[in-house]
């Protein structure tokens, strides 16, 4: 039975969708009406033909998202007002009991979530990175990698659940703040784990051997007082042509891992500018600080849930009958993101903060001018459009635009 709480989440799911599409709509007519020329800036470093692909590239992906927005809306109403959610408690509850319930049910949301979405990462992979010639993946490795999620998904996700709902059963009123604990141990033991144990489940990792861009990069890291478990090369174009580098790990265990791609297409210099900008991240705390924030806003959202957890109008709005712990688990992840959405610009914003923190630092320590080179061939690489939206930028963008990005550069 429909109560406040249901037309306020309808409501607050209307708004979303509305700007969501609203944004999307802007970005595409943006960077259409900007698709025929160069900008001024770039004239003289990005072909014509490339532009047009990345403005291509970016319109057939966010129509696509358009169409994403529409799925995820139907299977959120569809486990709560549709009564799937119901449907699969009552499934599980007349056939388990405690804990190996709230596993069985959890598991089975999340299957039929992957179910949904399985054809829209499809067609995400092998229709439109194919289109612009930047897929490299096979059917074979597909499957292969979703097999892999699927088993690291039992194995890990079965003792963690356990021990949520376990603590969620067993310590009181304040088995939330247990549960949190809980949950940023579990994220710290993964940041240790993740780089030796779990990335070369999916890829293969070997020592950098160009010694005349490890002598470069060692000086760097020197200069720059960091200190890595290595440095390491991650065959990245076994499945895309999309180039990255970026540093995983925690403590002793951190490693710095440049995309195969990256290092066949830009020089030296410019990756040591690349290293550079990311060893920033690190000396301004960035990482540690969005961890911070992350266990923060983790805090205050199971204190939220804690409160509900015993409200029968929370159940009820959401078209489950009655309510237990593993119902408003599943609940309150389900429409939180709905809620919070909002925050989404703030969280954009902070990012972008970061990156130009990172960018300065790059210029103090290896080349502005390599680093603005390296960003032009990667921006063409990657098909990033040098026209979007300022409002869907501002929105959404975890970078700076192009334009601004390289203007600050080319002043430092």
């Amino acid at each position: 039975m429909l109560n406040t709480f249901s037309f306020a989440f309808l409501a607050a799911l209307l708004l979303m969708c509305a700007l969501r599409l609203w944004l999307a709509q802007r970005q595409i007519s943006h960077v259409i009406a900007h698709r025929g020329r160069v900008p001024a800036g770039f004239a003289d470093r990005i072909e014509l033909d490339a532009h047009q692909k990345a403005a291509d590239y970016t319109v057939a992906r966010t129509r696509f998202d358009t169409v994403g927005l529409a799925v995820e809306v139907a299977v959120l109403l569809a486990f709560t007002f549709g009564g799937g959610l119901q449907t699969l408690h009552e499934f599980w509850s007349g056939r388990l009991d405690g804990l190996t319930y709230g596993v069985a049910l959890i598991f089975s949301v999340a299957l039929v979530s992957a179910v949904v979405d399985l054809p829209l990462a499809l067609y995400r992979q092998f229709v439109i990175e194919a289109n612009f010639d930047f897929n490299r993946m096979t059917l074979k490795i597909f499957i292969s990698d979703l097999l892999k999620q699927a088993a690291l998904g039992i194995v890990i996700g079965t003792p963690v659940l356990l021990a949520v709902l376990w603590l969620m059963d067993r310590m009181g009123d304040l088995w939330w703040l247990h549960v949190w604990l809980f949950w940023c141990a579990f994220n710290l033991l993964l940041l240790f784990i993740y780089p030796t144990w779990i990335a070369p489940l999916f890829n293969k990792f070997v020592p950098l051997d160009d010694a005349q861009l490890k002598m470069r990069v060692e000086a760097l890291l020197v200069r720059c007082g960091f200190t890595s478990s290595g440095l390491f090369v991650m065959d990245g174009s076994r499945r895309s042509r999309h180039g990255n580098a970026y540093f995983t790990g925690f403590g002793k265990t951190k490693r710095i891992v440049f995309f195969d791609t990256l290092l066949s297409r830009l020089r030296p210099v410019e990756v040591e500018a690349v290293l550079a900008h990311e060893l920033g991240h690190f000396k301004h705390r960035h990482v540690l600080k969005r961890i911070g924030m992350l266990f923060a806003m983790s805090l205050g959202f199971l204190a939220l849930l804690g409160q509900l957890i015993d409200a029968e109008w929370f159940f009820n709005g959401l078209g489950v009958a009655a309510g237990n712990t593993v119902l408003g688990l599943l609940l309150f992840f389900l429409v939180g993101p709905v809620f919070t959405f909002l925050l989404t610009p703030l969280l954009s914003l902070l990012s972008r903060r970061d990156e130009f923190q990172a960018d300065r630092y790059a210029a103090a320590h290896a080349s502005a001018g390599d680093l603005v080179s390296a960003l032009v061939k990667l921006y063409e690489d990657n098909a990033a459009t040098l026209t979007p939206d300022p409002l869907h930028s501002l929105f959404y963008d975890s970078h700076p635009p192009a334009a601004l990005r390289i203007a600050h550069l080319q002043s430092a």
